[in-house]
């Protein structure tokens, strides 16, 4: 019987697949040469996650992989409506930006609350300016997105002191629910999107849920760039609305130099980075790797993705 090929969809570095050796037959491929390749494989690992090779290559003809695995939480770049209707599993690498992500989260609440960037923009000009900060236990959060990464936000903002409200698709024990969005917001001292990319959730941050947030409130986005229509973020920002807003993912990227998010007051702009902390790519490719030996053994696969919502579905949080 024939080795199964593992077609991958390759990034620099590419990925350490060590223990596959001898396996199974590994094809490296670019977006440009997805398309001819994909009906020879079994398996596609989308290492590049960043791009959409896979949506634009997968409605072409012959057969498709079985199972498609991307190193990613997100599945946005993935899903097309052939892919969503076929029988190929998708996986996504769940459990790998879980903590990093929440920890990056956690220092943006701490740095705005402490004023941190107004402090090194002072000792950049010499000048000592004493402030008040403001306190970060007590205050109130709620995180958009109540998926692992929205719960290890809200893990780690608890630890704090932190009163979190967590808000999903739908309400569920320990979960509010999309119409409660609103009024939740309207209280918060910070508001956190961790959700995925879905048609339910494009642009769902605009004009009007941005002047439902507090003059003092401050708004985190870690989840998807176009659920943020951006030039609404700078009228709130530029007319304070709001005391302040960090982007970690955006519409187009890389952000474009030219680009106005990059002077605006009171925004922090960071390159996607919230989720890899050292040694995350040798940790998607381990997970991959486990995953495969799985695969092989005719076991079920973890992480298996809604195609139709976009996600795994998640369930009430504990405690």
């Amino acid at each position: 019987m024939p080795e199964p090929v593992l077609l991958v969809l390759d990034a620099d570095p590419s990925p350490r697949l060590g223990r596959l050796a001898g396996k199974v037959r590994v094809r490296h491929v670019d977006g440009a040469g997805l398309a001819a390749q994909l009906p020879l494989a079994d398996v596609l690992l989308v290492w590049d996650f960043a791009s959409d090779a896979v949506r634009e290559a997968w409605p072409g003809d012959g057969p498709r992989p079985a199972w498609v695995h991307t190193a990613s939480a997100g599945v946005d770049r993935l899903l097309c409506p052939e892919l969503v209707d076929c029988d190929t599993v998708v996986t996504n690498a769940r459990g790998v930006f879980e903590q990093p992500i929440a920890e990056y989260v956690a220092g943006l609440v701490l740095a705005f609350a402490k004023d941190l960037p107004g402090t090194l923009e002072l000792q950049r000009l010499h000048r000592w300016r004493h402030r008040e900060s403001v306190p970060v236990a007590g205050s109130r959060a709620v995180v958009v997105g109540a998926g692992p990464v929205g719960r290890a936000i809200t893990r780690l903002l608890m630890a704090l002191g932190v009163e979190v409200a967590l808000v999903g698709r739908t309400a569920r024990r320990t979960i509010h629910g999309a119409g409660d969005l609103g009024p939740l917001a309207a209280r918060a001292d910070w508001v956190i999107c961790a959700a995925p990319l879905t048609p339910r959730t494009y642009g769902m941050f605009d004009t009007r849920f941005f002047g439902l947030m507090q003059p003092s409130a401050r708004f985190i986005n870690v989840g998807r760039g176009p659920m943020v229509v951006e030039d609404d973020l700078v009228e709130a920002l530029r007319k304070r609305w709001i005391a302040g807003a960090a982007l970690d993912v955006f519409r187009q990227e890389p952000l474009d130099p030219a680009s106005p998010l990059w002077e605006v007051p009171g925004l922090i702009v960071s390159p996607h980075m919230s989720g890899d902390t050292a040694g995350w790519r040798d940790r998607l490719g381990e997970q991959f790797v486990a995953m495969y030996e799985l695969w092989s053994a005719g076991q079920p696969l973890p992480n298996v993705v809604d195609k139709r919502l976009g996600y795994i579905p998640g369930t009430d949080l504990d405690g």
